[in-house]
């Protein structure tokens, strides 16, 4: 074991983190260094919750410096116990409160327009990101943390999903591959997080072992209290689960994983690497992946699940996403990733039904509601008969306007006075 460790981040543009360097001694007790622009008014909180975890976790000489870039309390107590835990083994876990606003579940027909990455080792993009009103908010553990940062990441992710408020957005977490991802469920299934993408799924096996380590850990933690008395933590809600194609196998065994598991929710795609996979380059045209994108889309209905696009890298082109998304529901989609907040708006504009479509599927819904009425066996509207996935796709449309105010709840009785 290592007497001295570092962890967090520091250095011009960071913001809302924190750089711990610990180091064990052999006497002098605790020597706290503690540097930050607003020390006159927090200095004295920060010192005293450094010290408290300290005690907790039994350190009694060590020298600490601590350079704050305006860490709020749960990204401080994240560094300093990943910090801590490079040092010293232990099992005990220093966790925050779980806020009462996180304490909420999603459904497997939740929307998901939209789902917004964010780095899972910086707290700055972190803190807000729900005022935007993503579907989703994904806390990423594999492509967006840097190798040597994995570790220390997962202390802050299990913090964020207790205590930073997402404003009802969907909680998800991507994990990273094998072994890795695995472990990285100890850290997020405990803290009542809503979904868990699987990164690079090519087989239903990769599936089966993720749903065996949830069990696990739900088992294991179902009336667990920590070593910390005052809290609890918590048993783990519903997981749902979304695997993620990004290779040539995944998209040959798309339908093997979509059919794998009751939790999977929906199935994405990741065109970056799947691209890479065949050896070509990733175009705005999207001929290069039409197969792929067809193939997943296919497999998910056939799972009866969602089928989600991949991310728009071009976050200063709002056009060329709008275009993209347009093209994306035209093959089936029900909605794609983001790499910045600014994309959230044009995702749920375009993927909302246009005034055009909600006008057809009211039509469409209130001869099916007139036939049920008279008893009929057939739909029709004008002189078209109309079958029942036209009905089906109707009444989608008008669940999802219902949703998104986009139409009345008594939209019926207006549309009767017509």
């Amino acid at each position: 074991m290592i007497r001295i460790a570092t962890t967090g981040n520091k250095g011009k543009g960071i913001r809302s983190d924190c750089f711990v360097t610990l180091e064990l001694t052999d006497q002098g007790g605790i020597q706290l260094e503690l540097e930050s622009k607003v020390i006159v008014m927090y200095g004295d909180s920060i010192r005293k919750e450094a010290l408290e975890i300290l005690d907790f976790f039994g350190i009694k000489n060590a020298r600490i410096r601590i350079e704050d870039s305006g860490a709020i309390s749960l990204v401080l107590a994240a560094r300093l116990e990943a910090a801590i835990k490079k040092v010293i083994n232990t099992e005990k876990s220093w966790l925050p409160a779980m806020l009462e606003e996180n304490l909420y579940t999603t459904a497997k027909e939740h929307n998901r327009f939209s789902r917004l990455y964010l780095p899972g080792n910086s707290p700055s993009l972190m803190i807000n990101a729900g005022i935007h009103k993503p579907d989703g908010i994904i806390l990423d553990l594999e492509d967006a943390v840097a190798p040597d940062k994995k570790d220390e990441a997962r202390f802050l992710v299990r913090n964020a999903l207790c205590g930073i408020d997402f404003y009802g957005a969907e909680r998800m977490v991507r994990i990273n591959q094998g072994e890795r991802g695995l472990e990285d469920l100890e850290y997020i299934i405990p803290y009542n997080v809503n979904l868990i993408l699987l990164p690079k799924c090519e087989t239903a096996e990769q599936v089966h072992a993720v749903n065996n380590k949830i069990t696990d850990i739900v088992t294991r933690h179902a009336s667990h209290v920590t070593s910390n008395s005052s809290l609890v933590t918590r048993p783990a809600s519903r997981v749902w689960l979304m695997p993620i194609i990004e290779s040539a196998l995944g998209v040959i065994n798309a339908y093997q994983i979509a059919n794998s598991a009751p939790n999977i929710v929906a199935l994405a795609i990741g065109l970056e690497d799947y691209t890479a996979d065949l050896g070509t380059r990733r175009t705005a045209e999207g001929t290069e992946s039409f197969f792929a994108r067809s193939m997943v889309v296919n497999a998910a209905r056939a799972a009866g699940i969602q089928p989600i696009d991949s991310v728009f890298s071009d976050v200063g082109d709002m056009e060329g996403l709008r275009q993209n998304v347009l093209r994306s529901k035209a093959l089936g989609f029900d909605g794609m990733g983001c790499i910045h907040p600014r994309q959230i708006v044009v995702i749920h504009e375009t993927f909302a039904p246009t005034p055009d479509e909600i006008e057809k599927a009211k039509k469409i819904v209130f001869a099916f509601h007139k036939a049920q009425e008279k008893g009929l066996g057939v739909v029709a509207l004008g002189t078209k008969m109309i079958d029942p996935p036209v009905v089906k796709r109707a009444l989608n449309t008008i669940n999802l306007a219902l949703k998104m105010n986009k139409l009345a709840e008594n939209w019926r009785e207006s549309y009767e006075q017509i």
